[in-house]
């Protein structure tokens, strides 16, 4: 059923902020985008850093998830899945796409993670104790000159610089690319069919299965999944000790 929208009652005459896009954008990304929750998400971006200040600026995976003004919007793209679920598919995409740099951090906060209005998270439901534990971050860069900057800044460890915006404590957890970008990489074109073939992947087996069947498929030279989805089959029948051969 098609659902009703509100009509926009137009710009008015004054009043408004402008937003700084990329010529870039236009003539080059635009074209390039087919999935309408990541081009949404895309400009929402656009405009987020916009109302930043300072040398550096990223928006935290957490604040994505709790802005309600992006949820109702990605709501209306899909009455099958929640909006949090299209947020999540268009990250993906975005990161894939070399739009968004994705960085995970593993704040270690004795005081608190700090987030960009700089207010603590310590009292958001989770005690002191467990929030300092084992607390990972994704944060998001606009893969710009000064986004790519401040990435290569926080992997060198100058931390300094980001005071008042990154908690003292936050350390970059070692990483590996998830099986979007390692897919997008080593085997060819991300289509929205294999993206919904590689996310069912990933609800029946562990990350780093999909992972190593990926490398066996690339030093085989079979670059495709129906190869890959056989060794996980393999696997999980006969048992990840007995190989694959």
């Amino acid at each position: 059923m098609t659902r009703q929208l509100p009509g926009f009652i137009g710009f008015p005459e004054q009043g408004m902020q402008a937003v700084v896009v990329p010529d870039l954008f236009f003539v080059d990304l635009l074209p390039q985008i087919d999935d309408l929750a990541e081009l949404k998400l895309t400009v929402y971006f656009f405009w987020l850093l916009n109302g930043q200040e300072g040398a550096l600026r990223f928006v935290r995976g957490d604040d994505l998830r709790r802005d309600e003004a992006l949820l109702m919007s990605l709501s209306l793209d899909s009455e099958l899945r929640t909006p949090l679920n299209v947020l999540e598919d268009a990250l993906k995409r975005a990161v894939v796409r070399n739009t968004l740099i994705r960085m995970d951090v593993d704040a270690n906060a004795h005081g608190g993670v700090k987030s960009q209005n700089g207010q603590s998270r310590q009292n958001e439901g989770v005690s002191p104790s467990e929030d300092s534990e084992n607390l990972i971050e994704d944060w998001y860069f606009l893969n710009t000159a000064r986004g790519r900057q401040s990435v290569a800044a926080i992997r060198q460890g100058r931390l300094a610089e980001l005071q008042g915006i990154i908690p003292a404590e936050a350390r970059l957890q070692v990483e590996r690319p998830n099986i979007f970008v390692l897919y997008e990489q080593n085997f060819g074109l991300m289509t929205a069919m294999i993206a919904d073939q590689l996310r069912d992947l990933e609800k029946s087996y562990p990350p780093d299965w999909i992972t190593e069947a990926m490398e066996i498929a690339l030093l085989n030279n079979k670059r495709h999944l129906n190869y890959m989805r056989a060794i996980l089959r393999r696997w999980e029948t006969e048992g990840k000790d007995e190989g694959y051969g």
